[in-house]
């Protein structure tokens, strides 16, 4: 069976369970229909050869799935069991694998049921708004089974004491698995909440995750987004998680990639009012045969806004490691301030890294700078440490920890940072 015949098979059966979002998934099953998956004749996918990672023999899950909470119980991040929790199984949201503690304060409910709720204006408003910045096939074709998906409010005036943590299992013990999560969350004004993204690969065979996430922050609202993945060399993904930012409204977000086969992330925000401010950080900590493609944009449309970009990268073995950054300042975006930075570290002699920061301004009093720099260790602080006795493994550990520790230290909840630097810690493989 051809892979798109598979995918039409799996977007028939499924197509029926979507009364609300029957429209939506229409319209862009037709597009994918066009668009067909990226190739690397299309300029945004140059690096990154997606179109071969699918298969004929592709699991699909069109239904919802259950499985049982003690697989939930044994991948919980350690000091997690708290949070509010959401979970995916192959891409479907669980709704009663999901705990919500602060229910005065969280609204949790398929994607799917808020498109024909009170929240119907809002999902018709928001919901494929990041086509508009990736018009291809990967996006269409994720939208073509939203009806899957889950709708996240963090209600006006309210603070989350506990971050929002979602787990997404993908279960290839069948054979490959094709997983396609799809987010849409409003977080409304006066608002404070932190979101967790973390992925687990169960079963020996390959798969693949197509997810979009898309977020609204509202007037005067705190978004704190971490995005972790370390599934292992199986497991490849493509991701869009695009904000659309409000005034006065904050958002922080961490980017961590430290294992995968193929990776894909794209990462917008568009800063639609007044002194919206944006912050974005990225780790891809590579080895192997690994390909880590990160894509951002930050797209200025209103005065007084300000962005802060700063993504690393060290590979080893024959990894490959991407990062192509844009900044765009639209002609009413005066008294614009965006700072890009993207610095690389090879530590094989057959890893590459390609970067491409890239600045497109059409207003005149704006701040705005971009860098990027690739080269090896400094032999200098290598000297230096091996001379007072260090091993030289122990020695290039603590210059690459020292060089991660500029991402990490943005992590602002305990729990997902001592995991997070215990994993760094077991890749540097310290010397006792």
């Amino acid at each position: 069976m051809e892979v798109n015949s598979n995918l039409k098979k799996a977007y028939h059966q499924q197509e029926s369970n979507a009364k609300n979002l029957s429209a939506f998934q229409q319209e862009n099953w037709k597009s994918f229909s066009g668009w067909g998956i990226p190739s690397l004749k299309h300029e945004e996918w140059k690096y990154t050869q997606i179109k071969n990672i699918f298969k004929d023999e592709m699991q699909i899950s069109t239904e919802e799935s259950h499985f049982n909470d003690q697989v939930i119980e044994k991948y919980t991040i350690p000091g997690t069991e708290s949070f509010n929790r959401i979970v995916f199984f192959n891409g479907s949201f669980q709704i009663d694998q999901s705990i919500i503690h602060e229910k005065d304060s969280l609204i949790i409910k398929s994607l799917e049921i808020a498109a024909g709720d009170e929240d119907a204006e809002f999902v018709e408003t928001n919901l494929g708004h990041s086509q508009g910045y990736h018009p291809d096939g990967i996006n269409a074709l994720n939208a073509s089974f939203a009806a899957g998906g889950v709708f996240i409010k963090v209600k006006k005036n309210k603070v989350l004491n506990q971050p929002l943590i979602i787990y997404h299992f993908s279960d290839s013990s069948n054979g490959f698995r094709f997983s396609q999560p799809r987010i849409l969350a409003s977080i409304e004004a006066n608002a404070q909440a932190s979101i967790i993204e973390t992925y687990i690969h169960i079963g020996g065979g390959e798969s693949l995750t197509n997810e979009v996430v898309e977020i609204c922050t509202g007037r005067d609202s705190i978004t704190h987004y971490i995005k972790l993945q370390n599934e292992g060399k199986k497991s490849n993904h493509t991701g869009t998680t695009h904000v659309r930012q409000l005034e006065k409204s904050n958002t922080h977000a961490v980017t961590l990639t430290l294992d995968g086969g193929v990776v894909r992330n794209n990462l917008n925000m568009v800063m639609e009012d007044e002194h919206a401010e944006s912050h974005m950080y990225g780790l891809y900590l590579l080895k192997g045969t690994t390909l880590a493609d990160n894509h951002t944009i930050v797209d200025n449309k209103m005065p007084h806004c300000e962005s802060n970009e700063l993504y690393k990268g060290i590979m080893d073995e024959q990894s490959t490691g991407v990062f192509n950054g844009k900044i765009f300042v639209r002609k009413d975006a005066q008294k614009t301030n965006a700072y890009q930075s993207n610095k690389n570290i090879l530590m094989g002699e057959q890893s590459s890294a390609n970067t491409k920061p890239q600045l497109e301004i059409f207003a005149d009093d704006v701040k705005c700078s971009h860098g990027c720099t690739i080269g090896k260790l400094d032999e200098d602080a290598l000297f230096y440490l091996r001379a007072r006795g260090i091993s030289e493994k122990n020695a290039k550990a603590l210059l690459l920890h020292a060089f991660a520790s500029d991402i990490l230290g943005q992590i602002q909840n305990e729990p997902i940072k001592n995991y997070v630097e215990g994993l760094i810690s077991e890749r540097l493989s310290f010397e006792s």
